[in-house]
């Protein structure tokens, strides 16, 4: 990517004032009636207003008025806007992972995950936030020792899901142990799941 392409995939954030690429901040527009709306698609029209993908920078902006600043006019936040950010990024999780399975690029259960580690087909460890540590550990010993060689990426590990997230996601029941494959699904998915987990999980997940 150029230089110029990069630095337009970078935004400020109004907490920190550190620029960094997008997929580290959430998007927000001032709507029609004075207060902040979270854009995590990026799609919505007006001026964005960038904020670090971490609650408690959310926090911050709230408690400190930097929407106002930032909007240059009064803005309203509403009650409750960092739990509903929360429960809009675990939705966008989900659905990246459920789009993941339909495109045969997600690969479910403990022992299909080994399988798949060690076939060096695996681009992103995933495990269910209140999943079985045992079996975490045994996978995340299995990409080390697949990825030990010289020059080898490290591949990465997210827990953004709870497991009974993961099931309605994906449709089956208990689901702690996935991986998503080599392939043109890898930057959505984990561009979705990493934010998700750079935020903060507060929220249990629904029904628990």
């Amino acid at each position: 990517m150029k230089a110029d392409a990069r630095k337009a995939e970078e935004r400020r954030c109004i907490v920190t004032g550190e620029v960094g690429p997008k997929d580290g901040l959430i998007r927000f527009v001032i709507g029609p009636e004075g207060t902040p709306v979270p854009d995590l698609g990026e799609r919505l029209p007006g001026r964005g207003i960038w904020v670090s993908a971490r609650r408690e920078a959310l926090e911050t902006a709230i408690r400190k008025g930097l929407f106002s600043k930032a909007a240059r006019e009064k803005v309203e936040v509403p009650e409750g806007l960092a739990d509903d950010v929360e429960a809009l990024l675990v939705k966008r999780a989900a659905g990246a992972l459920g789009l993941a399975r339909k495109a045969g690029a997600l690969v479910l259960g403990f022992e299909k995950v080994l399988t798949a580690i060690g076939k060096g087909e695996v681009a992103l460890l995933i495990e269910a936030r209140d999943g079985s540590e045992d079996g975490s550990r045994k996978l995340e010993a299995a990409l080390r020792t697949r990825n030990s060689g010289a020059g080898k990426a490290e591949v990465p590990i997210l827990r953004p899901l709870f497991v009974a997230e993961m099931g309605l996601a994906l449709g089956r029941a208990n689901v702690v142990h996935a991986a998503l494959t080599k392939g043109s699904m890898e930057e959505k998915v984990m561009a979705d799941l990493a934010r998700l987990e750079s935020y903060g999980r507060q929220m249990r997940p629904v029904g628990s």
